[in-house]
């Protein structure tokens, strides 16, 4: 009876949920990982990482490709470049329009399909600036380099967008940066870069292995609203350890079938990835409503009773806080 009590008190939110409940367990130091052919990569996550790489990509900020895309060129990219004025003011750029970032995780580049298709989301939804980092040098290092390596991407990219501003007058309160597993530590380190002066990041599935604990990794200080959603991180109740972070890391995180295994995925790459796929539909419908939880053990148990709040979407004035549990179908639009 006495116990009952307790976790009543943990359901309903009186008392704070202990860290063990929620925090992920320590990583395997194994893992696989399909990359972009599907072709299963082995990570050491106690491996030794290529310093020669990564003294090469903090010091040559030009590793970073960035590349525009308008309604006037949906399609075929302009590239602007970092300390290249003209680059910029012969664009499509528009700075009286928003400004969406995409940054894809490891083992991507540029072609990678989330890229394309959250540019799509985005263009066809409202007229605005879409840009499109490239970082495949570091990117398609393995696992250790490319975390370690993080940081400076996400400083350049900063800086870039520094750089942007001050050709063009683009204001931080009209940007959004949208990263994806390890894009999404970089577009924090971006917005940390800048102060937290842009108006919004989402994390989509931040990535887990190696970031729990880091200090760089993405927080609700790198940007006014940070939004992280979460598709394939552990839990208590999944007996694999997915790819992404699984713990509360920004403004608000929501937790799409509780955060972990998503219907119609049998892998932990479809579940991954379905971050993505939830926040183009979002753009696109913006149906995908939330409901807020006390804490992570109401998420998981699916009993939340807070306020609803949509996930996702283009929207750079939300400012709701907490932690938001929804379930979806298993096919687009979900």
């Amino acid at each position: 009876m006495k116990l009952w009590f307790i976790l009543s008190l943990f359901i309903s939110g009186y008392v704070a949920l202990p860290s063990f409940v929620y925090n992920e367990v320590p990583y395997q130091r194994y893992l696989n990982f399909p990359d972009a052919e599907g072709i299963l990569q082995t990570i050491d996550l106690e491996a030794q990482p290529d310093f020669e790489l990564l003294n090469e990509i903090e010091n040559d900020s030009a590793n970073n490709l960035y590349l525009l895309f308008t309604r006037a060129n949906p399609t075929t990219p302009q590239t602007l470049v970092m300390d290249d004025a003209d680059s910029i003011t012969a664009s499509n750029f528009n700075p009286e329009l928003p400004t969406v970032v995409i940054v894809h995780g490891w083992l991507n580049n540029q072609n990678t399909g989330l890229n394309s298709v959250i540019r799509d989301a985005h263009l066809q939804k409202a007229d605005c600036n879409v840009i499109v980092v490239d970082w495949e040098k570091l990117a398609g290092s393995d696992y250790v380099t490319a975390s370690f390596g993080v940081p400076a991407v996400g400083q350049g990219l900063g800086r870039f967008l520094a750089f942007l501003n001050s050709v063009t007058e683009a204001p931080y309160s009209s940007m959004h940066l949208v990263g994806f597993s390890l894009g999404a530590h970089i577009v924090g380190n971006a917005g940390k870069e800048l102060g937290g002066q842009v108006a919004r990041i989402t994390g989509l599935d931040p990535s887990g292995p190696l970031w729990t604990a880091n200090q760089n990794r993405l927080n609700a200080s790198n940007a006014v609203y940070v939004e992280g959603i979460h598709t394939d991180g552990p839990s208590g109740v999944n007996p694999t350890y997915g790819f992404g972070i699984g713990i509360p890391i920004g403004t608000a995180d929501f937790f799409p079938n509780g955060g972990y295994s998503q219907p119609g995925c049998l892998t932990s790459i479809c579940d991954h990835n379905r971050s993505w796929e939830l926040y183009r539909a979002s753009v696109t419908y913006n149906h995908l409503i939330g409901r807020k939880c006390f804490n992570m053990l109401q998420m998981l148990m699916n009993i939340c009773r807070g306020t609803t709040v949509h996930m996702g979407n283009d929207n750079l004035t939300k400012s709701e806080s907490g932690i938001f549990r929804l379930d979806t179908g298993w096919r687009y639009p979900y």
